[in-house]
């Protein structure tokens, strides 16, 4: 039984990477908080549900990302690059107010009805780890978070696009000063976000129920991820959901009356201990 919830965890947390890591990207570079992720999480799954509905799962993994990322761009161009200097409660009201407006347009498109993508013929199969039987399609959501956290670590450490993402994350003034287009550079990290974000949605779509309002736990959780991690900080945000998802998963089975509250209740203990979170983000 540990062994399984262990596993569980680390499913869950790997699906946290994928979609913390843009939430954490888009906040380093544009200083957003960008209430509307979740909803760009829940209409990736939808999209990829359509897709895969009329043709198959493994175009849709291409094809959502694909979508979400020139959403993204549009909203840099019209939401987060206008709203970059104003207050953070404005900032709050404008992208959450975005969520309800694409929750009620994937209603009306989609329906209020809960939807559900069967898992790939290619991984529906059980593999023995440890004497017990695990999903072969589980391990390969493990798999996709661990590939999401060593592209964009080896893409920021050693790619020139990278060095210039660290730079602008740092100081976006003396970045554009040097020659970069810090706005063309944005567009292109917004959109690479929202483009895991709705990866995220068409991974979790095999075993995860589709509804209008699914965006909401996984925006808290990677709220929380990414506060614990430490603002704008990758390498914490990566640490943080490993964590976040064991602790959901064991505490669903050895404290369920307290398993809502645990996400809380460690956000608020590393934040006592260490106010800037895991990584030492600068906030």
């Amino acid at each position: 039984m540990l062994t399984i919830n262990l596993f569980n965890g680390l499913v869950y947390g790997a699906l946290l990477i994928v979609m913390s890591s843009g939430l954490a990207l888009i906040y380093g570079l544009r200083r957003v908080v960008n209430f509307a992720h979740g909803a760009l999480y829940m209409l990736g799954a939808y999209i990829g549900f359509t897709v895969a509905t009329h043709s198959n799962f493994w175009v849709a993994l291409l094809a959502a990302p694909l979508a979400m990322a020139v959403v993204g761009v549009l909203l840099d161009r019209y939401g987060l690059r206008l709203l970059q200097d104003r207050e953070p409660l404005n900032v709050m009201l404008v992208t959450f107010g975005l969520l309800l407006i694409l929750e009620d347009l994937v209603a009306f498109v989609w329906g209020k009805g809960n939807h559900s993508l069967f898992t790939p013929e290619l991984l529906n199969f059980s593999v023995t780890l440890f004497g017990e039987s695990l999903p072969a399609y589980r391990i390969g959501v493990i798999v996709v978070g661990a590939a999401v956290a060593l592209g964009l670590t080896l893409w920021l450490r050693f790619s020139r696009i990278g060095l210039f993402v660290r730079a602008a994350s740092t100081d976006p003034v003396t970045t554009s000063m040097q020659g970069v287009n810090t706005d063309t550079l944005s567009a292109g990290v917004v959109g690479l976000g929202a483009a895991l974000a709705g990866l995220a949605g068409v991974v979790a779509a095999p075993f995860l129920s589709l509804s209008p309002h699914m965006s909401s736990d996984v925006l808290i959780d990677s709220f929380v991820v990414v506060v614990i991690g430490g603002l704008g900080s990758l390498a914490g945000a990566f640490a943080a959901a490993l964590l976040l998802g064991m602790m959901q998963a064991i505490g669903a089975v050895y404290l369920p009356q307290l398993s809502v509250l645990l996400p809380f209740l460690f956000m608020i203990a590393v934040l006592v201990w260490k106010p800037s979170g895991l990584a030492g983000s600068r906030t």
